[in-house]
């Protein structure tokens, strides 16, 4: 069976639908469908089934799956090794990172890993950490910068490793001209009567902002929707909305915008992911290396 084949087999496991998956791994749904169709001629046995407009796996579809993983797991330890007695450091490895982590950390560690390894090449994608996660399930990274809010709950990480990065403190930002900007603290009680500017729902924080909003007992009141933190700093900077955020972001704070510390603290926690098939591969163990030394350095 040919792996590329049994590859999408488990982008359509993960993702549930053929667009999902063809979105995952770069194709049309129409390639991952025939990719799906040959793998069955080659199992002698139907894997999928239509359920209205979508498909689902069938019990076959179920065990194949289960089998593929453990081959790529085997496939991951293969080119570890292989690159381990070839005892250099070189050929490309690609990093998946969101951009407040990205900008702060991986400029310093590249340009070391250059230094140390002149044929170690490393290609940055920015991807937000659930996309993150997502390319590194996919095989279309072989590194991930993720946070703990990018974990979903009962989500299975048999194959992901993860090593603590650092952590992120959350800031309640307001206009430097607004009445709360010179409290030494803020609790989200505190801003029951504020009008707020949030990322969507399909971003990395809005569930997380209106979540920590609902346990303080209120729907936050939004004037603003935004795709990134571009336009939530601008909507604060002109005093029109306030808003929290996680505190990397205050590195490259624009003007009019103050942070406030928010009460109780809310952190979130950020790591480096590989697959655990890879652990043993030699550019993966020195950018995860040098990364851990970089944030430490910088981040504390």
């Amino acid at each position: 069976m040919e792996v590329g084949r049994l590859r999408a087999l488990l982008e359509l496991a993960r993702c549930g639908t053929m667009a999902a998956a063809a979105e995952a791994l770069f194709l049309t749904p129409s390639a991952v469908s025939q990719q799906i169709a040959q793998l069955e001629e080659e199992a002698g046995v139907k894997l999928t089934e239509r359920i209205g407009r979508g498909v689902r796996l069938t019990p076959a579809g179920h065990a194949l799956v289960g089998y593929a993983e453990r081959l790529m797991v085997v496939l991951d330890e293969a080119r570890s090794e292989m690159a381990e007695l070839r005892r250099e450091i070189a050929g490309e490895l690609r990093v998946a990172a969101f951009p407040s982590i990205a900008s702060v950390v991986l400029p310093d560690t590249v340009k070391a890993l250059q230094h140390a390894y002149p044929r170690l090449g490393i290609a940055i994608e920015e991807l937000e950490a659930i996309d993150g996660v997502a390319a590194l399930r996919s095989w279309r990274t072989d590194i991930a910068l993720i946070d703990d809010l990018s974990i979903v709950a009962g989500d299975n990480r048999e194959n992901v490793a993860i090593v603590p990065l650092a952590e992120d403190v959350w800031y309640v930002t307001v206009s430097t001209d607004h009445p709360l900007s010179k409290k030494p603290s803020l609790s989200l009680a505190d801003l029951t009567d504020e009008t707020w500017a949030i990322e969507s729902r399909g971003g990395p924080f809005g569930s997380f902002v209106v979540d920590l909003c609902r346990r303080a007992g209120y729907e936050p009141r939004t004037n603003a929707i935004c795709r990134g933190s571009e336009m939530i700093e601008a909507m604060v900077a002109s005093g029109c909305s306030v808003s929290i955020v996680p505190g990397l972001r205050r590195l490259r704070s624009p003007r009019g915008v103050a942070w406030v510390k928010l009460r109780p603290e809310v952190r979130r926690k950020i790591y480096v992911a590989y697959r655990r098939g890879e652990r043993n591969h030699p550019m993966v163990k020195v950018f995860v290396e040098e990364i851990v030394r970089t944030a430490s350095r910088l981040l504390g």
